[in-house]
């Protein structure tokens, strides 16, 4: 069952401690990625060759590194990686900044939050905007940040051990943060980010899969599963939509809708039912996304203990 506690110490790790606010390997990882950015020509190799890089060295690395330490130091490390890629802490607290300030009637702090979450233009927005936009990006980040971390760190960790967690898990960290950071359709990264967009649809498609039927299951289950079905192939993403949708459906609100991007308004598609969200919708979300969790938590127990 080391799976099983490495999973339930990783999260509480992250539950208690949230993300360590000075030396978070990430932080170096994006400092390498920005520099490899400005000096590397915008071609697809030279794109593909550093995203190559930047997301084998570090898998390889842990997942050799914990290889060679005895089980149970393998395991406790895995747990520490797993609470340094989760990140489920920081995604609570950036989303629920968003309401503190719309609740204390402060639109432009709760436009600074935002910010923080998505990468549109935030000054446009009034307070439904704002509520929409923060709700959209707590569903799709807890999809691919926080799911499917999970989701590849349970995988590794049942097939190889607790090496094959700390690859798998480290691995798509790195593709996500890679994505967030490249995979862009702008002049820029058109060329330059294809492999980190192309990998990023790649590596959350099971978990995108799985997060939107984890939604139909604890929330509402038919105006969730409706959702799924009708709507999210009408959005841009393939995994966005079917966790977005799903993820409105579930709490009963609608979502989407016109929102400028570098100054440039698109007109999308609204998606999910019921009405536009309100006060307690975003605290509404957070608990949704926390019981899925809980229901990951169990199915990993219940695998862990089938599979050794």
């Amino acid at each position: 069952m080391e799976l099983t506690l490495a999973t339930i110490g990783g999260l509480a790790l992250d539950a208690l401690l949230g993300e360590p606010r000075v030396g978070h390997p990430l932080v170096g990882f994006g400092r390498l990625a920005e520099a490899l950015d400005r000096r590397l020509p915008r071609r697809r190799w030279a794109g593909g060759l550093a995203w190559l890089v930047l997301v084998a060295v570090p898998a390889v690395a842990g997942g050799v590194a914990v290889w060679v330490l005895p089980p149970l130091a393998g395991w406790l490390a895995a747990t520490v990686v797993l609470w340094l890629c989760i990140a489920w802490h920081s995604l609570k607290a950036h989303t629920r900044a968003v309401e503190t300030a719309l609740q204390a009637g402060d639109v432009v702090g709760a436009r600074r939050a935002v910010a923080c979450l998505v990468s549109r233009d935030t000054a446009p927005m009034d307070v439904a905007a704002i509520r929409r936009a923060a709700l959209e990006s707590l569903l799709e980040n807890a999809g691919d940040g926080v799911h499917a971390t999970l989701f590849w760190f349970a995988a590794g960790g049942l097939v190889v051990g607790p090496a094959g967690a700390v690859a798998a898990a480290v691995a798509h960290r790195a593709i996500n943060t890679l994505d967030a950071m490249w995979g862009y359709r702008t002049p820029r990264y058109r060329c330059f980010g294809w492999a980190a967009a192309r990998a990023d649809d790649l590596a959350n498609w099971p978990s995108a899969r799985l997060t939107a039927l984890s939604f139909v299951l604890i929330g509402r289950a038919r105006p969730a599963l409706r959702c799924w079905q009708q709507q999210a192939k009408a959005l841009a993403s393939p995994n966005a939509g079917p966790v977005m949708c799903a993820g409105a459906g579930a709490l009963g609100v609608r979502l989407g809708g016109g929102a400028y991007y570098h100054g440039v308004y698109r007109q999308r598609l609204a998606f999910g039912c019921g009405v536009y969200p309100g006060g307690g919708d975003i605290e509404r979300a957070i608990a949704l996304v926390g019981r899925t969790l809980v229901l990951w938590v169990v199915a990993i127990v219940v695998l862990d203990w089938l599979w050794r």
